[in-house]
């Protein structure tokens, strides 16, 4: 653990005339840390590591401003390394001791399995549901509906003029949705540090929150950070065109009439399909409407080739690849045939969805919702 202590760090807190006395304490206590922990914690009961913990970390900071730090072990030792170097007074088996409480008590791991302080005990926020399973990471935040409802009280006390009513953030405030401290933060481990340090709030000092406001704090801002992500991914009103406008786009300047009529293959369109599935299904006919059998409906048809050789007879089929220097195709008996492609060898290409594609480089925002608004109609 001492070779990632850097050196400089241990010097910059120290007199000159004592940095090689202390930096080998440092060196002496961080190998010591690391090979007797374990054996010092077993022997000693609960109510002593709490008592020694208490002696060794109170005397200078609140009780709070460790349980929302989540630290892993190396951290913690890090951590006791550099309060010895800055006059912490402990021996080494205190510092032993108080190393395994902030591991079994405050450690990373263990707070983000929601056993910790943050999820239990006197004064302390929600227990958290079991991780695994589900989109996300592994460790992700688990929102409790209560506590993210009793955050927004604490929230809206403290944080709403900056930061807006959804954690958006305002010309005063950041957006906390898109903050990475807030991605990486699991329960407080990374809100509670940062607002302990103190962050101005509308009514009190931000280090006066309790350890359970930051927990439901935590709760509140990621259960708007997943509302943003549900909000993206849910299919909006798309109704919102002119109907009347659409039906002439079809008949005129879309040319959608060459090709399709309302009294055939799109009799009663609007009623087999919702607006969101027509929209697409017009768009990407292709790649989305027709090609996503739940949508209902036939496949999609397939594009076709005819490719003739300087020296040899055409041959006609479904499309497999084309590119700049091959193209290959399968006929209709499933035989697979491949070409280099070269100035002598003539390739025709049919796309059934051609004038789809060339339409999307036309459409405005209006065409589209317009025709939408006409194919509802076809009922």
């Amino acid at each position: 653990m001492n070779s990632r202590l850097p050196k400089n760090r241990v010097e910059m807190s120290l007199d000159a005339a004592d940095t090689s006395v202390c930096a080998t304490r440092v060196v002496w206590l961080a190998l010591l840390l690391v090979t007797l922990p374990v054996a010092s914690q077993a022997q000693a009961p609960a109510g002593r590591s709490r008592e020694v913990f208490q002696k060794v970390c109170g005397t200078c900071h609140k009780v709070e401003a460790v349980i929302t730090s989540g630290r892993t072990r190396e951290q913690w030792q890090e951590t006791i390394v550099k309060m010895v170097t800055l006059g912490l007074k402990a021996t080494d088996e205190e510092t032993s001791i108080a190393l395994e409480y902030l591991v079994a008590n405050y450690g990373r791991a263990y707070m983000n399995r929601g056993r910790g302080p943050l999820a239990s005990g006197p004064g302390a926020g929600p227990a958290q549901p079991p991780r695994g399973g589900g989109a996300g990471a592994d460790d992700k935040h688990v929102v409790d509906a209560a506590a993210a409802d009793r955050g927004r009280k604490t929230y809206a006390a403290e944080c709403i003029n900056c930061h807006g009513t959804h954690a958006r953030g305002t010309e005063r405030g950041a957006d906390l949705i898109r903050s990475v401290l807030v991605l990486r933060d699991r329960y407080g481990s990374e809100i509670g540090p940062y607002l302990l340090q103190g962050h101005p709030t509308q009514t009190t000092p931000s280090a006066n929150l309790s350890p359970m406001q930051i927990a439901e704090l935590s709760h509140f801002v990621h259960y708007e950070v997943y509302q943003t992500l549900r909000g993206a991914l849910e299919i909006q009103n798309v109704l919102t065109g002119d109907a009347k406008a659409g039906a002439e786009y079809f008949n005129g300047a879309g040319k959608c009439n060459t090709c399709h009529s309302p009294a055939g293959d799109l009799a009663g369109i609007g009623k087999r399909y919702d607006p969101p599935t027509l929209q697409q299904r017009f768009l990407f006919p292709r790649t989305v409407g027709f090609g996503r059998r739940r949508f209902g409906g036939p496949p999609p048809k397939p594009v076709t080739v005819v490719v003739t050789s300087p020296d040899g007879p055409a041959v006609s089929g479904e499309l497999v690849h084309m590119d700049d220097f091959n193209v290959s195709l399968r006929d209709s008996a499933g035989e697979y045939h491949s070409w280099k492609r070269t100035p002598q060898l003539k390739v025709v290409k049919n796309d059934p969805y051609a004038a789809h594609v060339e339409l999307l480089d036309k459409y405005t925002d209006k065409n589209m919702h317009d025709i939408v608004a006409y194919l509802e109609t076809l009922k």
